[in-house]
Formats: structure tokens, C-alpha cells, sequence
């Protein structure tokens, strides 16, 4: 594993791996019909990732990395699969609502992770933070005044889950910090290729999409993978505060790409999103302000 030292260096490479990450919603947005497809694209996205970093782990560890998977233990299983479960409602979630609804709903993790530490781990929450927490759920609820519709509510609710999905994924490594990371992740996606089998079999559907629609699951499965691993490169160098700021360039660049014309998808935020959506991204600033004096370093490996 390449490890960087300084920040300097560092900071531009997890900028990078969240500008891959921010290309998601509109590989999506791109595909044919992504509503008539979701086990399909959830099939081919979460196959490409377990071989991407069963390769990715192949090539650190050598033929012995499989062992990886007699360690991941109890809180490997749970995290992998509130991955799972947070990989296959996003897809459910941006295709029933906005792209800026379902990634600002991703934006809320880092609460819904300290909620749950405080729930499961008895990890305690300052004043400070609950503060964030609540600035955070107003925003929250004045996106959700702005999904009235049944088909925008489901794909928020949709959203939340995926988020408190991810909070799981996070809080289990919190709870064991000696799982190994990626091979959790790795299950993550096997866990989505078992789960969409059994749905695919079940309703009679074929495995396979369009060629082309298949093309933009891998890609996005692909975009996941490698940005993932340029996050945990740049991770070891970077305080938790900075990470927290940082993932912002999914989320802001996720928005942007959607609704820049020269993409062609054209899709713009609703009021209620955007003034949501500020009210959640001053509880993240406040949140990571409030970060600077812990000096912890977060990393996925």
C-alpha cells in the first residue's frame, strides 16, 4: 500500500477520489431506464466491486488475502452488509427523486454515525455536536416539506436509509478497528450480488440489462473502487476534520454534474433542497469545526 505522509500531498488525492465518486449519479442518471433495472444494475455494480478489490487485494496482500475473510468477524458481517443495504437503496433513491436530494441525505451520515455510536458503542456526543445534529435534521426536514409527492418522498426516505446504511458500515469499524476494510467492503458487494440473485430469480428477470446499460454499471462499481482506494491512500495524512470537509466534493460536485447543461441531464435543485441543503452543509462546517481539536486520523486500512 502507497502511504502518504504529507497533507499536502494527500489532500489533493482524497479530493480526487470524492471527485470520482460525485460522476455516480450521473453514470446513473445517463442509463436507460434505471428504474426498470435496479437489481440489474445492482447485480452488475456490486460483481464489479467485489473483483475490483478482490484484484486490488490480490495485488497488495498476494494468493494469501483471502484469509482476510476468516477476520471480518460479527462486525465485518453487519457492516458489510449495512453496505449492502446502503448500495441498494441508493439506486432506488435516485431514480424516484433528485440526484441533490439523495446525495445531500448521503451528506447527513457523519450524524447518523454519531447517533449510532451513542446508541451502540455508548460513544458520547458533546453539546457541540449535538448542535450540529440538530441544524442537520432541520435541513433534513425542510428537504423532506419539499418531497411531497409519493414517488420524491419514497426516494427520500429511500436516501435516509442509504445514509444510516453507510453509518453502519462506519460504526462496525468503530466497534472492531482490527476488521479488514476492504475485504468488508468487498462483502458489501457480494452481499448485493446475492441479494439481487435472489430478486432477479424470484420475479423472472434476466441477469443482464442492455450492453450499454451494463457498460455504466461497471463503470460506476469501477468509479467506487478506485476512488475508495485513493481515500484510504490520502486518509492516514488527514484529521478527521479535514476528511469531513473533503467528502463534500461528491456531494457539490454529484449536484453540479447533474445540472450542468453540457451533460445534458439538466436537473435542478428544487428550493426546498437548496436551503435544506444549506442548513446541512453549515452543520458539517460547524461539525468539522468543532473536529479541529481532535486530532484523530481516519483510515480504511
Amino acid at each position: 500500500m502507497i502511504e502518504l505522509r504529507s497533507p499536502k500531498i494527500a489532500i489533493p488525492v482524497v479530493l480526487f477520489a470524492g471527485l470520482l465518486w460525485s460522476f455516480g449519479p450521473l453514470v446513473v442518471k445517463y442509463m436507460d431506464n434505471p428504474q426498470l433495472v435496479p437489481w440489474q444494475y445492482i447485480f452488475g455494480r456490486g460483481l464489479t466491486i467485489f473483483i475490483l478489490l478482490n484484484l486490488y487485494l490480490l495485488f497488495e496482500e498476494g494468493k494469501n488475502f483471502y484469509k482476510n475473510y476468516f477476520k471480518i468477524g460479527l462486525s465485518g458481517m453487519i457492516g458489510g452488509s449495512g453496505l449492502g443495504v446502503a448500495m441498494i437503496t441508493f439506486i432506488y433513491s435516485i431514480t424516484n427523486t433528485s440526484a441533490a436530494v439523495t446525495l445531500l441525505c448521503l451528506a447527513a451520515m457523519p450524524f447518523f454515525t454519531a447517533l449510532l455510536a451513542f446508541l451502540f458503542l455508548k460513544e458520547k456526543i458533546s453539546l457541540n455536536v449535538w448542535t450540529s445534529i440538530v441544524i442537520a435534521t432541520a435541513g433534513i426536514l425542510i428537504m423532506a416539506l419539499g418531497n411531497t409527492s409519493e414517488k420524491s418522498l419514497i426516494g427520500f426516505v429511500f436516501g435516509l436509509t442509504a445514509s444510516i446504511g453507510f453509518s453502519v458500515f462506519s460504526v462496525s469499524l468503530r466497534w472492531r478497528k482490527e476488521t479488514p476494510k476492504f475485504t468488508t467492503v468487498a462483502f458489501a458487494g457480494f452481499f448485493c450480488v446475492v441479494f439481487s440473485s435472489i430478486a432477479i430469480i424470484t420475479n423472472d428477470l434476466v441477469f443482464f440489462s442492455s450492453s450499454y446499460n451494463g457498460t455504466l454499471f461497471s463503470l460506476h462499481g469501477t468509479l467506487v473502487c478506485f476512488g475508495l482506494i485513493l481515500y484510504s491512500i490520502g486518509s492516514k495524512a488527514i484529521p478527521a476534520a479535514e476528511l469531513t470537509l473533503l467528502s463534500l466534493t461528491e456531494v457539490v460536485g454529484g449536484i453540479f454534474w447533474v445540472w450542468l447543461p453540457l451533460f445534458g441531464i439538466n436537473e435542478v435543485p428544487t428550493t426546498n433542497t437548496i436551503i435544506g441543503g444549506f442548513f446541512l452543509f453549515v452543520s458539517i462546517i460547524y461539525y468539522s469545526l468543532i473536529m479541529r481539536w481532535n486530532k484523530r486520523y481516519i483510515a480504511l486500512n
